[in-house]
């Protein structure tokens, strides 16, 4: 038996944002059996918490969708950090806790009473090809001019990014999600001055095994290195992700010397034990 948290993220309220499933005292299961509870949760990401294995780290983690495993993934970093520390975990520093996972150790701490973690650095970034970009325009069923930028945007899963003109052109998307196969695509547009959000998100990730992600955290935090370092965003702003699916993710976004902090509300929606 092992502990089992379900942590909804990016949301204040339950069953508005990104749930991930968390498997505590996770040392004793192999991979393929981290696999295996991944596709029967059937959520967009399972993660399971391990003993450190570098110095620094306060836990190691490792991170699962229904088809594969990934190096880094934002909302469940939040909502791992949340189940952490609920299950009694200490970070080693007052300040901060320090997740160790596949990409490397990354910093986790509050800002203005959220969790919020530290982007990591892309893996890849630049202009996304002409061929690929005319690929990806008729996966979402819009002309090339309707992009008004795009770049890879890469933390782990593989991001494009693309910016339209607008929210509401985001919101009326309606991809042809086969299409986009062997792509995980971003796309962004931002609201009027003075609106709640400066941006709309949504995420459609046919190479992880789901069609549209509800919220997330790697995404949104690739997202704004690109466009606050490019100028097209502020240094500090909230996005919104999920309206197209019902839920209300908000993603709080801010640069500070160079560091880009995503952060975000946490619910615990689910506690009990799984029998593996």
């Amino acid at each position: 038996m092992h502990r089992f948290s379900q942590i909804d993220v990016f949301t204040h309220e339950f069953l508005l944002g990104n749930p991930v499933a968390v498997i505590h005292d996770a040392d004793d299961l192999t991979a393929e059996q981290m696999a295996a509870v991944a596709r029967w949760t059937n959520l967009s990401e399972t993660t399971f918490l391990l003993r450190p294995t570098e110095p620094g780290a306060d836990y190691r983690l490792r991170i699962f969708t229904p088809g594969n495993e990934l190096p880094f993934a934002g909302h469940p970093t939040l909502g791992s950090a949340r189940a952490w520390l609920d299950a009694g975990g200490t970070p080693a520093d007052s300040d901060q806790l320090v997740q160790q996972c596949a990409a490397g150790l990354i910093p986790i701490r509050h800002v203005r009473g959220r969790l919020a973690f530290a982007a990591p650095a892309l893996l890849r970034s630049g202009p996304v090809s002409a061929e690929d970009l005319d690929r990806i325009a008729r996966g979402l069923r819009i002309d090339l001019a309707d992009v008004v930028a795009s770049q890879w945007v890469d933390n782990g899963p593989g991001w494009v990014g693309i910016l339209l003109k607008d929210a509401n052109s985001v919101l009326g998307l309606a991809p042809d999600l086969p299409a986009l196969t062997g792509f995980n695509v971003g796309v962004i547009g931002p609201y009027p001055d003075g609106s709640e959000c400066a941006f709309e998100v949504r995420a459609f990730v046919p190479r992880s095994g789901i069609g549209e992600d509800p919220v997330t955290g790697s995404l949104n935090a690739s997202l704004a290195q690109w466009l606050i370092g490019s100028g097209r965003a502020p240094a500090e702003y909230t996005a919104s992700q999920g309206t197209h699916l019902q839920r209300r993710g908000r993603i709080h976004v801010q640069q500070t010397d160079g560091t880009t902090w995503v952060g975000g509300d946490t619910v615990s929606g689910v506690t009990g034990t799984i029998a593996l």
